[in-house]
């Protein structure tokens, strides 16, 4: 008795609470629901995982505005190996206006053509990565995240005493220049001031002697940055002839990097190389030599690394589990309702007895119009 009238209680004061609740077979455990829980569970844990390092990742946003600076200098970093001796060769730079710069900066060293055997690995490494950056120019995107992590990509000093004669000269250093087009070249003889623009002392040097077969470790403008491969960056031409022309027309764009670990002003460029052998009598004229044409873009280009903010990763991480949330549920409901069709075990249900008032005479007289268990 006193547990009947404690249901009774506990009815009454279900009746009394005018929220709903979660029907029961709502909470049951079954198997399928496990399973799809621990389905789900791992899922959210894989993705988030997965978002996380999505997270940490970086990446590079390209802006491009017009390059208003025009007073400034601009720094030539050069490293290239000539295959004649130093006292018969010759650089300097020729800018637009005419103007001679000086190559002070610039050192002449006696050195050996030919590479050691781990120059000539070192070498042959960074053409295969110059191949690879013509063909996948995201790998760009790496370098200037890497930039001072990655290795100096200045030849490395040769590891072994040359025993052949030192009859090519390195010329390295760096230059000064306006911001305007010029003509960086390397030619027979010392370079001389002319009141018409310049030239060069070559009559006392034969054309025996001509040999602009070269190597460029190194051709950079602007602040140079360790990690940073350029275009023309481990070029080396072979000449053919003794009077032969090698020429380099190269486009300069301005361009200011930041990235989370520097911040530089810095130039990129292409280049479109064409050679030619001299030869005066089938109409080929010119000077023999190795010239570098080149031209600055109007336009600067603005490379920020940037990262996603918290808030975003915190939104996409909700969203993440809230979808697979809702996912699962629906389709456990849609496998279970199949499942329950196919298996014969989906109930309908059984209709209630519908009835109409119907006055009769009397008030409160109801009769049942149709039963489901009516018998004729």
């Amino acid at each position: 008795m006193r547990r009947l009238n404690k249901k009774k209680a506990l009815n009454f004061v279900k009746e009394l609470d005018a929220f709903p609740k979660v029907p029961e077979s709502y909470v049951e455990t079954t198997a399928s629901g496990g399973t799809v829980s621990v389905l789900a569970f791992t899922a959210m844990a894989l993705l988030a995982f997965f978002e996380f390092f999505v997270y940490r990742d970086t990446w590079m946003k390209y802006e491009y505005e017009v390059d208003k600076d025009f007073t400034s200098k601009l720094r030539i970093n050069i490293d290239i190996t000539v295959a004649m001796r130093c006292q018969f060769v010759g650089a300097d730079v020729l800018d637009l206006a005419e103007t001679m710069v000086a190559s002070d900066g610039l050192q002449y060293e006696p050195v050996v053509f030919d590479l050691s055997p781990q120059q000539r690995i070192w070498h042959r490494t960074l053409l295969l990565i110059q191949d690879r950056l013509r063909e996948e120019h995201s790998l760009q995107d790496v370098l200037f995240k890497n930039v001072m992590k990655g290795a100096p990509t200045a030849l490395p000093p040769r590891e072994d005493d040359p025993t052949q004669p030192l009859n090519s000269c390195r010329i390295h250093g760096h230059l000064y220049v306006n911001k305007v087009a010029g003509n960086f070249h390397i030619t027979v003889g010392k370079a001389i001031p002319h009141p018409r623009g310049h030239a060069h002392l070559a009559a006392l040097v034969s054309h025996e002697t001509y040999n602009f077969s070269h190597r460029i470790d190194h051709l950079s403008f602007g602040e140079e940055i360790p990690g940073i491969l350029n275009p023309l960056d481990g070029t080396e031409k072979v000449s053919a002839d003794h009077n032969q022309m090698f020429q380099y027309f190269i486009t300069i764009v301005p361009t200011k990097l930041q990235t989370y670990k520097l911040s530089a002003d810095t130039h990129q460029y292409s280049v479109t190389e064409r050679e030619r052998v001299i030869n005066h009598a089938a109409g080929s004229h010119g000077v023999s030599g190795i010239f570098m044409k080149y031209d600055i873009s109007s336009l600067m280009v603005k490379v920020t690394e940037q990262h996603m903010p918290l808030w975003q990763f915190l939104v996409r991480l909700c969203g993440i589990i809230g979808g697979i949330f809702s996912t699962t549920g629906m389709l456990h409901g849609l496998i279970g309702f199949c499942v329950d069709v196919v298996c014969c075990r989906f109930k309908l249900g059984v209709y209630k007895p519908k009835t109409m008032s119907v006055f009769d005479g009397h008030m409160n007289s109801l009769t049942p119009l149709l039963s489901e268990n009516t018998e004729h």
